[in-house]
């Protein structure tokens, strides 16, 4: 292998298209099982499950797992299935956490919760749960269960961390970096570095695609959380300021309130434990991140992350796949602006 250097940015917009054409045919195999193993015997698992699932999303984390496998040159079918039980951990999580949170819209739609109820919605994530568990089994490859079982782990342990975060003013940067290290960069890592395990690479090339995922999903949420307060509907799939609303304390929220004035401080008081929550104190709050720079910083750092994934991938050849892995982590920065 030769080590190249790419550094984030580029004239052209970056986009998803080269990732997406590079696994296009075998996203076809793993949709596959994902609509065989998403079906029962209960109609309403099939129809709540497919509610989410058939609702558009980018599909990331099996993209990743596909793209990975290809960027080695592994040549087998073990990673369709993986790609499958990936998918199902993110949408269980999806599914569980528009509970958790309330939430009204999910990708441009109506939210699981809202059409079916909570405890439905709650049951058939668990459902979900356990179809990527007997899929990861299926595979044999008890390293593989441990690297999945262990990223669902940590993913609940990075929910229930954001939770007990949820309305608190002084949380840190350094745990909200936990928080968002759990509940969105465990599962990239994982479905990126699972592909060299079933290829049997050796653990530096194992670690390089676990690094690549690690930041580029640090990365994602980062830039999530900014375009809460700067984008819309159509470009997020959600109501723009629904984290100020459910007084998240994302780190936008954490840099401004540090910046602010005492004035703005009592705002920001005030507006995570929910006495501000109308469209006026969200283009207050709006105005205050501009102010104090905490947009524009928080993107900062997820372009730092952004190079520390594209950085991990510098060991492998040049081709195709390290290409639109490459732009993946571009068009992830990308969507800020």
């Amino acid at each position: 292998m030769s080590a190249t250097v790419h550094h984030l940015g580029r004239e052209a917009t970056p986009s998803l298209e080269p990732l997406m054409a590079l696994v296009a045919s075998d996203m076809n195999q793993v949709n596959s099982v994902i609509l065989d193993r998403m079906q029962s015997e209960i109609p309403l698992i099939p129809e709540l499950a497919g509610h989410l699932i058939a609702g558009g999303g980018k599909r990331m984390r099996p993209m990743l797992t596909l793209a990975a496998a290809k960027l080695i040159g592994y040549e087998g079918d073990r990673h369709f299935k993986l790609a499958a039980a990936v998918e199902f951990i993110h949408t269980a999580t999806l599914l569980h956490d528009d509970v958790v949170d309330g939430s009204d819209l999910r990708r441009g739609k109506t939210t699981a919760n809202l059409v079916f109820g909570n405890p439905a919605t709650v049951l058939v994530g668990d459902f979900l749960f356990s179809r990527s568990f007997e899929l990861m089994v299926e595979d044999g490859s008890l390293k593989v269960l441990k690297i999945l079982s262990s990223a669902s782990a940590i993913i609940a342990e990075g929910e229930v961390n954001q939770l007990t975060a949820q309305r608190k003013i002084d949380t840190s940067e350094d745990r909200y970096l936990d928080i968002i290290g759990s509940k969105t960069a465990a599962l990239f890592a994982a479905a990126s570095r699972i592909s060299a395990v079933i290829a049997e690479r050796d653990e530096e090339t194992e670690l390089a695609l676990d690094s690549y995922g690690r930041n580029l999903g640090i990365a994602f949420q980062l830039v999530d959380d900014a375009i809460d307060y700067s984008s819309d509907r159509e470009v997020m799939g959600k109501d723009a300021g629904d984290d100020f609303r459910e007084g998240k304390v994302t780190l936008p929220v954490i840099l401004a309130y540090a910046r602010g004035s005492e004035e703005d401080r009592k705002f920001w008081k005030d507006a995570i434990i929910g006495h501000k929550i109308s469209d006026d104190d969200l283009g207050y709050a709006t105005d205050l991140l501009k102010k104090t720079g905490a947009i524009d910083d928080t993107i900062s750092r997820a372009r730092h992350y952004g190079q520390r994934a594209i950085d991990a991938l510098g060991a492998f050849p040049s081709g195709k796949a390290k290409s639109a892995m490459t732009e993946a982590v571009e068009f992830a920065i990308s969507r800020a602006y």
